[in-house]
């Protein structure tokens, strides 16, 4: 039997990039302490008096929740936000289940579907083959009803659950493409702008093995199923830090890390968007009309 290096207790987990074996009771604490520290820096000296949480239902998601009413429930009104993206088969268990965790922490929900919002479904988007992703309609639409909503709440800010894995595969992404700006003006977000509530990623420093041993080790019920039309070149890019990892333990920290250090720089280069307000849906937009009406023009909705 391994015991924990801490207190001599049977240990549940070998953290590989410190070399430290933990027990259930020091994991725990470990990845809590981490993520208040990343909430604390993230949000500087604001104060949270309204916080919205994006709830999928999967692993990360219901985490951030959990945490976020854990270290803010006696001081702060927490919101949850469900985007329902019609998706037969996957999004009806996931919804069920960010409905059954908010009633357990007693946490009001709010659902918005892209049937009811945007007009038309996923799987309708993705009967039509366009020639842009599914991904990418996907994700400009959840963004816009997140923020849409959040708003609505008087959000000081949106929380996200991207956790290590997913927040070192968009760095190393964008290095690739070049895409200096989108670095620029990726969540967390510290700049402030109006009418756009700022993300805060509190799993942002915690590996994807560790949300879901977490998880596990508190009891939550989550969702491991993983959506139909999930196919990008960002599953290349989890594989090729998957092995980067494999071999040179701490690789995706070292990742953020360098990333964390140009910062300050590409903020310098990329001053941040006099936002307008999309003559459509109100939505902050660089251009008279924002993305996600753009969309949904080409999709004939309006």
């Amino acid at each position: 039997m391994i015991r924990c290096d801490k207190c001599n207790k049977e240990a549940v987990t070998f953290i590989r990039y410190n070399g430290t074996h933990l027990c259930k009771g020091h994991f725990i604490e470990y990845v809590e302490k981490r993520v208040k520290r990343e909430i604390r820096k993230q949000k500087g000296k604001r104060r949270l008096k309204t916080i919205a949480v994006a709830l999928s239902g999967g692993k990360d998601s219901s985490v951030a929740l959990y945490l976020v009413h854990k270290i803010f429930s006696k001081t702060a009104e927490i919101h949850a936000i469900t985007i329902d993206e019609g998706i037969k088969g996957y999004r009806e268990n996931t919804v069920k289940i960010a409905k059954s965790l908010c009633k357990n922490l007693g946490i009001e929900h709010h659902i918005l579907s892209f049937e009811n919002d945007i007009g038309i479904t996923m799987d309708e988007i993705a009967k039509r083959q366009s020639q842009i992703g599914t991904c990418t309609y996907c994700g400009i639409f959840r963004r816009n009803l997140l923020n849409r909503k959040a708003r609505e709440l008087n959000a000081d800010a949106l929380i996200l659950g991207h956790n290590l894995d997913d927040f070192s595969q968009s760095v190393l992404m964008n290095f690739v493409n070049a895409d200096l700006e989108k670095l620029a003006r990726m969540a967390p977000h510290y700049r402030i702008q109006k009418n756009l509530i700022p993300r805060i990623l509190p799993l942002r420093l915690i590996p994807e093995k560790e949300t879901m041993l977490y998880a596990m080790l508190i009891g939550l019920e989550i969702s491991l199923d993983e959506c139909p039309y999930a196919f990008s070149n960002r599953l290349i890019f989890r594989e090729i830090i998957n092995e980067l990892e494999d071999r040179n333990p701490g690789t995706r920290y070292k990742i953020v890390q360098s990333y964390d250090v140009i910062r300050p720089y590409l903020y310098e280069k990329f001053p941040a968007l006099e936002l307008k307000r999309c003559k459509i849906c109100g939505e902050p937009a660089s251009r008279e009309i924002c993305k996600a009406c753009e969309l949904r023009k080409q999709l004939g909705l309006i």
